[in-house]
């Protein structure tokens, strides 16, 4: 595998700091059906130079989180226009990480991507649970004719049998995917923001224990008060403290084997967004690593 320097990497590392990686991150900066706000293609460009702005000490894990886990960041690579042709490919990718047994970080681009992503994991383990951040469903079978659209991720993940699905911060549900959802309760949960101040997340970890989970996090799962770079923005969401401490239930009681982040749509001048996704990158591979 190709991978940037260290420096020119996730996190900015100074490139004498030698390690054998864990997690590869892959920046994947696929936008072939926004259809509302544009500009996912230069979200991963964006999320890695501002990663070089985060904090390599982690005040709450009382360490430096890079040091005990090893992070490499592939070269970007040519994404084809077919939409299928760029799915197989980050499947390929996907594949190839998860055979050297490391755990791999797509940064997206649109959510169109989690189901690539996730096809090698499918092959892999007899039962796969998707973790899903997001303001929308991404149920409908298809999309202005689409069916790959990002709109539609969610919905092409759950083609796959052995996958069932954890969503956390949906405000944004059509009457299609609300009769798809009631017909398929039993693999899709949703835990609703407008439930937000009621959410059991005891019984969450239950749900969760012992599963083996892959983490999808859609920006705009996010309140658009701390995150409105991306396509289609949704008030009443989630915000930072409430967002982590859902990621290290889930770090602590199941087993974390791949994340995709998308949708980053970067406002030219406010880096600050691009800055928490970075950040939310770092998190998450720390607590996957270290918080047990």
């Amino acid at each position: 595998m190709n991978y940037l320097s260290n420096k020119k990497g996730f996190l900015g590392i100074d490139n004498k700091f030698n390690f054998k990686e864990k997690v590869v991150v892959v920046p994947f900066g696929l936008e072939k059906t926004v259809t509302y706000g544009g500009g996912t293609k230069n979200g991963p460009k964006e999320i890695i130079k501002a990663s070089h702005q985060v904090e390599l000490y982690d005040e709450e894990l009382n360490c430096e989180p890079y040091k005990k886990i090893g992070i490499k960041t592939l070269k970007p690579f040519k994404i084809d226009k077919n939409i299928k042709v760029a799915l197989k490919k980050i499947s390929d990718t996907n594949e190839k990480i998860l055979n050297k047994k490391l755990f791999p970080i797509t940064l997206g681009g649109e959510h169109s991507i989690t189901p690539g992503c996730i096809a090698p994991f499918v092959k892999k383990y007899k039962e796969l649970c998707i973790l899903h951040f997001d303001a929308h469903a991404d149920l409908r079978q298809s999309y202005n004719g689409e069916k790959f659209s990002h709109a539609s991720a969610i919905r092409r993940c759950l083609d796959y049998k052995n996958v069932s699905i954890i969503s956390f911060g949906i405000r944004n549900i059509s009457q299609s995917e609300m009769l798809y959802l009631k017909k398929n309760s039993s693999r899709i949960k949703i835990y609703w923001a407008k439930d937000k101040l009621n959410w059991n997340l005891n019984k969450f970890k239950k749900i969760i224990k012992k599963k083996t989970v892959y983490l999808t996090f859609d920006v705009d799962g996010l309140d658009s008060s701390i995150m409105p770079a991306t396509g289609t923005p949704e008030p009443g969401g989630l915000f930072w403290e409430e967002t982590l401490n859902i990621i290290k239930i889930a770090a602590k009681n199941s087993n974390i084997v791949g994340a995709d982040i998308n949708e980053l749509a970067p406002i030219k001048g406010f880096n600050s967004y691009n800055f928490l996704v970075a950040k939310l990158a770092y998190k998450i591979l720390s607590y996957k690593f270290l918080y047990k």
